[in-house]
């Protein structure tokens, strides 16, 4: 079995909804298995430090799972636009990744989370494409062909699924955000099958 790597941040659920959608894409391909981990939360108050293990959830990401995998797919709440302070401190920490080139033609997709429908989803799925640019991976996103993406009246976006979450983070994730979250598991995780299975076939072309 091949390893999806699925990394988020989540504080009310939204993000995590579409997280465990990704799993179940991920498991509908032969041979590929969705890895789930989080990030821990980062504060600017002194605190006493959290325990090793949450309390419930995914384990703690640590760098060793992104070097174990063949895909990743990465996701986080809206911050202003942008992805949320724990998700940026961890990539942050990633330079021993990059210098190696660990990364370096994986395949990963991004999602979100937001409070309204137009509160920076697309824009918080491109500043997560960044850092995966800088380690050399290859961004995958949602193909028009998929008819819910041209239908959806929630989230979803070309750039990476997402979900909108409501002011008070209460709505539940839609039939067309969990689909499109699912399919983009789905497509990550074949991609991630092909190029490994060409890799292991001695298969350096494109």
């Amino acid at each position: 079995m091949r390893d999806i790597l699925i990394l988020y941040y989540s504080v009310h659920g939204g993000t995590r909804a579409l997280a465990e959608a990704i799993a179940r894409g991920v498991a509908e391909v032969p041979g590929m298995l969705p890895r789930v981990r989080t990030v821990p939360r980062v504060t600017s108050r002194i605190e006493p430090a959290q325990p090793a293990v949450p309390a419930d959830g995914p384990p703690y990401v640590e760098l060793a799972d992104l070097q174990e995998c063949v895909g990743l797919a990465l996701g986080s709440p809206t911050r202003f636009g942008n992805m949320a302070a724990p998700m940026k401190y961890f990539w942050d920490q990633t330079a021993t990744l990059w210098l190696s080139g660990a990364l370096a033609g994986k395949p990963a997709a991004v999602f979100t989370s937001s409070g309204s429908l137009h509160g920076g989803q697309e824009s918080t799925l491109l500043s997560m494409m960044l850092p995966l640019l800088h380690h050399g991976m290859l961004l995958l996103g949602i193909p028009f062909t998929e008819a819910h993406l041209g239908a959806t009246r929630s989230g979803g976006t070309p750039y990476g699924a997402s979900h909108h979450a409501g002011a008070d983070a209460a709505l539940p994730a839609s039939a067309e955000e969990l689909h499109l979250a699912q399919a983009l598991g789905r497509r990550l995780a074949d991609t991630a099958r092909r190029l490994a299975d060409a890799a292991a076939a001695g298969d350096d072309r494109p």
